[in-house]
């Protein structure tokens, strides 16, 4: 799947269908419903757990088998037998028959019903992956498509960065969780003990990039670069104003806040 994007002078956006975001798919346009599909994982959720139930009991039910009659076959063997002239019990035998006839009739019932169990849960499995893989993918490709810091400071369009940085995204509890590259969350700054949202994240990790100053514009301090201070000052009493932390890059955040300084919400 690829975000179809419009460029409205130098910035790029998701181009929308009826209010949806427009994903190429095979050549073709389509609107990403992504309310819809949320709502269809947790129908095929629903279904997967029924079919799982089902053949849970129908495995059940065939235990009662093991070392044991089938109750009604035995009830109908007794019926049987009942019906038999006193002459003709030493055919016995045959009782024993019928038990082993019941009881073959009874496994080829509960195997044929596992195996129909099984077809439907592998088909709604495959279902529910497709639709939480095409969400997780609308969920991160729509972060860098919507992302202000690309709009605003990225060189490159956003499928650059998509395809730089996406895999070091995943979507959990249907929030989008930033990683390093060493495998661990990534976390705010700003908000200690949280993890960083998408926007912070990616600051955060296109600082730790070696070819950042390939993906922005020049600000001034060389191609690309995001160096400095951002015109920021040292004060006694280590405060930082909400503003001034968010016009800061990743890495003058994490210089100030390396060095004792906190973030209120006014000065």
């Amino acid at each position: 799947m690829q975000l179809k994007t419009v460029t409205v002078g130098e910035k790029a956006y998701a181009e929308l269908m009826e209010g949806k975001p427009v994903y190429v798919v095979d050549e073709k346009e389509i609107g990403f419903d992504a309310p819809a599909a949320a709502a269809k994982i947790t129908q095929l959720n629903g279904e997967a757990m029924g079919h799982r139930k089902a053949k849970e009991e129908a495995e059940s039910a065939l235990k009662r088998f093991d070392g044991l009659e089938d109750p009604d076959a035995a009830r109908h063997a007794l019926e049987m037998v009942k019906n038999i002239k006193d002459g003709e019990l030493v055919a016995a035998g045959k009782v024993a028959e019928i038990k082993e006839a019941a009881r073959l009739a009874a496994e080829e019932r509960v195997a044929a019903a596992n195996k129909v169990n099984h077809e439907s849960l592998t088909v709604a499995q495959k279902e529910l992956d497709d639709l939480r893989r095409d969400f997780h993918n609308e969920l991160i490709g729509g972060g860098f498509a919507r992302s202000k810091f690309i709009l605003e400071k990225g060189a490159v369009p956003a499928d650059i960065f998509e395809a730089r940085f996406g895999k070091q995204f995943k979507v959990e509890s249907k929030k989008v969780v930033g990683y390093d590259v060493t495998g661990n969350k990534i976390f705010s700054l700003s908000k200690p003990g949280e993890v960083a949202d998408f926007e912070e994240a990616l600051e955060i990790m296109l600082d730790k990039y070696p070819y950042k100053s390939s993906l922005l514009k020049s600000t001034g301090g060389g191609s690309g670069s995001t160096a400095g201070n951002g015109g920021f000052k040292a004060r006694e009493d280590k405060v930082l104003t909400r503003s001034e932390f968010d016009g800061m890059t990743a890495a003058e955040r994490i210089k100030w806040v390396g060095e004792g300084y906190r973030v209120v919400d006014a000065a």
